[in-house]
C-alpha cells in the first residue's frame, strides 16, 4: 500500500476517537484531508455545500477526476501484477480466473472503446443485466471510464422490472449475457432482456457476453457479441474527465410506492466514502484477499467488491455461485482454496448454513480468516455467536455493518480489532457520521438506554444526491419526515454504552434476505392478477430470511379446492412482474381488510396477526368493519 493511502487507516481506539471528534467539529477539514489521498486532475473549489430542506448535497464540487484512474491506473506502477479480481465459478470444477491490475485495466479500456464504438458518451445511461462474471465488473468500470452512468439490474429481476428501470433512466445500451448459472439452475438472461425491450424504444444496442452457450436470438443492427466486439478496438482509452458531482451510477431500490426509485450517486464523494470505509471497517492490509459474497447488482457489490477495494489497491474475490451448491460447504471451500482473509456476507446466508450443521464446516481450513463481516439486515445473536465460534474460531472480529443503498457506504459498524464488538449491535458511527434518535414528532431523544427512529443530522460524502428524474421524491422519502434530518426509515436503540442496535424498518419496506422490497410494489404485482380485488402486504419474522412477506388477498371467488392453485397463480404473477425475490411466503385469502372510515388500511393490525400476536391488536373500534379482524385472526396462517 502506498504511504499516501495508509493515511486513511485508523489503527487504535484513540485514533478512532480523535478522527471522530475531528469529523464532527470540522467535517469539511476532515474529509478534505481524506480526499487528498486520491488522484485529482484539478482541485475542488468548495469541500461541501448542503441544505437538507431541498435535499441538496455537493462534496468536492469543481474537483476533476475519474474514479477508474483511482481504481486502476494509479496502481499500475506499484502493483500492476497483483491480483485485482479473483473470480470463482458457480461450478467448483471450473477453473478460477485471476485478473491482475494490469489485465483489468487493459480489459476495461478495451470494453470502454467498444461502448464508444456503439455511440456511448458521457452522461448516457447504460443498463447492465449480467451474471457474476468478470465481465460484469469490467462493464461497470468501462462505463465509469467514459463518463456513462451505469444502472446495474440484479440478474434475478423479471423482464417487466428491467423495462421499468430502462424506461425510467432512458438507457440507450444494454449489456447482458446469454445466460447465467446459479446453483443447479441455468437462467436465460438475453431472452429476459428481449422480452423487456419490446417496451423500451430508447435502447439502440445490446452487447451480449457468452457464459452458458444457451441459444439466443440476435437481432441484426441491434445485438452484438462482446467477444467479437473487443477484437475490433484498441486497449488504449484515456479516462473521461468528470466533475466530482457528475453522476456515477443509478441503482434502483424499492420504495413505499409501487414504482422503484433510482438512487443516484456521484463520482467524487462516493469514491472517497466507499474507499475510506472499506480501508477502515475491514482494516484491509496489503496482499489480503477480500471476499464479499454479495451480487454486484446490489449496492454492497458496487461499494465492497468493485469500487472500495479497487480504489484501495486490494484483491477482491468475486463469486458466481450460491452458498449451498454443490453443497452447504461451498463458502468454506472457497475460503480454503483462495486463503481468504476477510469474509463479508449476509445474516440470511449465515442462518441458512447454520441449519445444515457443522459437518460442512469441519475439515475445512479457515485459518486464513482475520475479519468477518455481516451486511444487509440486523444479525441476530444466535447467528452472530455461531459465526464467531465456528467460522472465526473466536479469533476474528465481526463487523456488523449498518448502511443502505442511499448511503453509498457503511455508516455504523465496529472497526475490526479497533473498536469493541457486541453481538447483534452495529455499535458506533464511523467518522463523519452523526446519527441521532428522534421520537414520532421529530424531537431528539438524548442520552443512552433509549430507542427511537434513526436519522442522520449532517451529510457524509456518500449520501444520496437525488432520485433519478424525480428530485421531489428524494425530498419526500428521505428529508421531509423530520425537518433538517436524513431519515433512514429504521428504528434503533442506543444502549447504556452508547452502542447502536438497528431494530428494523418503521416504514412500508420489508427487508427480505437483506434486500429491501416495498410493500406497495408487491401489492401492485398481486393486484395485476386476474380475479384479485385488493391486497395488503406486510413483513413478519422469518427464521432464515429475517423477514418474510405475508400477503392478505381479496379475490372475486376462491373455492376451497382452488385456493392452492390460486396461490400458485398469484406467485407466478409476482415472479413475472417483479422477480422470484418478491414472492410472498404466505398468502391468506380474506373477504375484507381492516380499514379506517377514511379507507386507510390498518397495517399495524395485519402485522400483529402475521407475527402471531392476535391477543394484542389494540383498539379496533374505529374500523369501518371491526368484524373483518375476527375473520382474519381465525384464518391466520
Amino acid at each position: 500500500m502506498s504511504k499516501l493511502m495508509m493515511n486513511l487507516q485508523i489503527s487504535s481506539f484513540e485514533d478512532y476517537e480523535s478522527a471522530y471528534n475531528q469529523s464532527v467539529t470540522d467535517p469539511e477539514g476532515f474529509w478534505a484531508e481524506v480526499a487528498q489521498n486520491f488522484q485529482w486532475r484539478k482541485p475542488w473549489k468548495k469541500t461541501l455545500e448542503w441544505d437538507f430542506t431541498t435535499a441538496t448535497t455537493k462534496w468536492f464540487a469543481g474537483g476533476k477526476m475519474n474514479i477508474t484512474e483511482n481504481a486502476l491506473d494509479r496502481h499500475l506502477a506499484t502493483r500492476g501484477d497483483q491480483a485485482a479480481i479473483i473470480w470463482e465459478s458457480n461450478d467448483p470444477n471450473e477453473e478460477s480466473v485471476t485478473l491482475t491490475y494490469k489485465m483489468l485495466h487493459q480489459r476495461v479500456c478495451q470494453f470502454a472503446n467498444v461502448l464508444k464504438k456503439h455511440g456511448a458518451k458521457k452522461g448516457d445511461r447504460i443498463c447492465i443485466y449480467m451474471p457474476m462474471i468478470p465481465e460484469l465488473a469490467i462493464a461497470v468500470l468501462a462505463c465509469a471510464r467514459i463518463g456513462a452512468i451505469h444502472s446495474v439490474v440484479f440478474g434475478g429481476f423479471s423482464a417487466q422490472s428491467i423495462a421499468d428501470r430502462i424506461n425510467d433512466a432512458q438507457c440507450n445500451i444494454v449489456i447482458t449475457s446469454d445466460g447465467s448459472f446459479r446453483g443447479n439452475k441455468e437462467i436465460g438472461l438475453k431472452s429476459t432482456v428481449d422480452d423487456a425491450l419490446i417496451q423500451c424504444p430508447s435502447v439502440q444496442k445490446v452487447i451480449v457476453s457468452t457464459r452458458t452457450r444457451t441459444p439466443v436470438s440476435m437481432l441484426k443492427g441491434r445485438d452484438v457479441w462482446w467477444e467479437n466486439e473487443v477484437k475490433t478496438v484498441s486497449s488504449d482509452c484515456p479516462a473521461e474527465e468528470m466533475d466530482a458531482e457528475d453522476m456515477l451510477f443509478i441503482l434502483y431500490t424499492s420504495g413505499s410506492t409501487g414504482k422503484p426509485k433510482g438512487v443516484v450517486h456521484t463520482c467524487g464523494g462516493y469514491m472517497v466514502y466507499a474507499t475510506y470505509t472499506f480501508a477502515n471497517v475491514f482494516q484491509y492490509q496489503q496482499g489480503q484477499v477480500h471476499f464479499c459474497t454479495a451480487d454486484i447488482g446490489w449496492i454492497t457489490g458496487h461499494s465492497y467488491i468493485v469500487y472500495g477495494p479497487l480504489c484501495y489497491g486490494a484483491t477482491s474475490l468475486m463469486f458466481e455461485g450460491v452458498p449451498t451448491y454443490p453443497d452447504a460447504g461451498r463458502f468454506w471451500d472457497v475460503i480454503d482454496k483462495h486463503k481468504v482473509d476477510i469474509l463479508y456476507t449476509a445474516p440470511t446466508a449465515i442462518r441458512s448454513l447454520m441449519g445444515f450443521g457443522l459437518d460442512y464446516v469441519n475439515g475445512k481450513d479457515l485459518s486464513s480468516l482475520k475479519v468477518l463481516g455481516s451486511v444487509g439486515e440486523p444479525i441476530n445473536e444466535e447467528a452472530w455467536n455461531w459465526y464467531n465460534e465456528n467460522i472465526g474460531k473466536g479469533k476474528c472480529p465481526i463487523v456488523d455493518t449498518w448502511w443502505q443503498t442511499e448511503t453509498g457506504g457503511i455508516l455504523i459498524s465496529p472497526i475490526a480489532g479497533v473498536t469493541k464488538t457486541k453481538p447483534a449491535y452495529a455499535t458506533l458511527p464511523l467518522p463523519g457520521v452523526q446519527p441521532i434518535l428522534v421520537d414520532e414528532k421529530g424531537e431528539e431523544i438524548t442520552g443512552n438506554g433509549v430507542s427511537g427512529n434513526l436519522c442522520i443530522k449532517f451529510p457524509w460524502p456518500g449520501i444520496i444526491r437525488t432520485t433519478y428524474g424525480d428530485h421531489d421524491r428524494c425530498i419526500q422519502t428521505y428529508f421531509s419526515t423530520y425537518k433538517n434530518l436524513y431519515f433512514t426509515g429504521d428504528g434503533c436503540m442506543r444502549d447504556e454504552d452508547g452502542y447502536y442496535r438497528i431494530t428494523g424498518r418503521v416504514d412500508d419496506v420489508i427487508n427480505v434476505s437483506g434486500h429491501r422490497i416495498g410493500t406497495a410494489e408487491v401489492e401492485n404485482a398481486i393486484n395485476m392478477h386476474l380475479g384479485v380485488v385488493e391486497s395488503a402486504v406486510v413483513g413478519y419474522p422469518h427464521d432464515i430470511k429475517g423477514q418474510g412477506i405475508y400477503a392478505y388477498v381479496i379475490c372475486e371467488k376462491v373455492q376451497g379446492d382452488d385456493s392452492d392453485l390460486t396461490r400458485r397463480d398469484i406467485l407466478a404473477t409476482v415472479t413475472r412482474v417483479i422477480g422470484p425475490i418478491a414472492k410472498p411466503d404466505k398468502i391468506q385469502f380474506v373477504s375484507g381488510l381492516p380499514k379506517t372510515r377514511s379507507g386507510k388500511i390498518m397495517r399495524r393490525i395485519l402485522r400483529k396477526v402475521a407475527e402471531g400476536e392476535i391477543n394484542n391488536l389494540g383498539d379496533t373500534s374505529t374500523l369501518l368493519d371491526p368484524a373483518v379482524v375476527e375473520e382474519i385472526k381465525a384464518g391466520a396462517l
